[in-house]
């Protein structure tokens, strides 16, 4: 069930705007590949991919996230039992025939978008009208990353998506208070200090809110939950560099902490860099590690 309630309010008082299922599948579809990159951090390549006459399926949406992985997109106007099992299927031959799906990146967005794509860990996104328990724990049983999300219409021009389940593909991240060093992009190796401040930032970012998954690439580690919120580039000699997506206007920029880079080419993607040194400057961020999670 969806659970926020929107009111329009007016002199006259307050009015409850009532939620609302599209009138088809279709027309879901076509507002979410219409704004694909602003709702979903994805960006789209293809509407109604055919598989081929052997495997006889249609995907209703192909698209390339932020951090370069595959993403196929499955849409239900309500509550369908087979969405998930239906985008696995999707899945399954989409990284059997990599060198198609690379042909059509190269074609839609470029070579060099094409030469990033990372198969490590290839993403279902199922869009529907609602979920029921059993679907949220069928994702946590698939060894793939899958995003179940529900949405809603508000009056005439307003979409809701909230994200149900999100689970990362292998290995799940795991929040605990101890457990071996995470993994650093680079093969970099710094201080003892710069190991304890790894550490602190990847309890903190896991810790901001149930389904919260790492993708490791070779220039970054991002965090996401649906969405990218904060991307780690490898340690630098003295301190850690965090790139957020809140906007560096709403917040208050002081020299070696947080700073705007939406001018500057970096790795990862935020427009906010947030300079960490000590495990105490985690702690003064994570006002900003919030409000970039919020926004995600």
């Amino acid at each position: 069930m969806w659970g926020l309630k929107l009111f329009h309010m007016a002199q006259s008082g307050a009015a409850e705007v009532a939620p609302r299922l599209a009138e088809t599948e279709a027309d879901v579809q076509g507002h979410v590949e219409a704004y694909m990159e602003t709702l979903l951090g994805v960006r789209f390549l293809a509407s109604e991919y055919g598989t081929g006459p052997v495997h006889g399926g249609r995907i209703d949406s192909l698209g390339l996230d932020e951090n370069g992985s595959p993403v196929i997109v499955e849409y239900k106007r309500g509550v369908d039992a087979g969405v998930i099992n239906q985008g696995l299927f999707y899945l399954s031959w989409l990284v059997d025939h990599r060198a198609e799906f690379e042909r059509l990146v190269r074609n839609r967005l470029g070579a060099s978008a094409a030469a990033q794509v990372l198969w490590s860990s290839p993403r279902l996104i199922c869009i529907a009208g609602d979920f029921t328990r059993y679907d949220v724990h069928a994702v946590h049983e698939h060894r793939r990353s899958i995003d179940l999300v529900r949405y809603r219409y508000f009056g005439r021009d307003l979409l809701g998506l909230e994200t149900v389940a999100s689970v990362s593909g292998g290995q799940p991240a795991v929040r605990a208070a101890r457990r071996k060093p995470v993994a650093r992009a680079g093969g970099a190796g710094p201080s003892a200090a710069l190991d304890e401040l790894v550490q602190a930032l990847d309890e903190t970012l896991l810790g901001l809110g149930d389904g919260v998954t790492r993708v490791q690439r070779k220039t970054y580690r991002a965090y996401q939950r649906l969405r990218n919120f904060a991307c780690v580039c490898p340690p630098q000699r003295t301190k850690l560099l965090v790139y957020l997506k809140v906007d560096p206007k709403e917040v208050d920029l002081v020299p070696g902490f947080p700073r705007d880079v939406s001018a500057l080419g970096h790795h990862g993607t935020g427009d906010l860099e947030v300079q960490l040194r000590v495990p105490r400057d985690v702690e003064r961020a994570q006002e900003l590690f919030r409000a970039s999670y919020a926004m995600a």
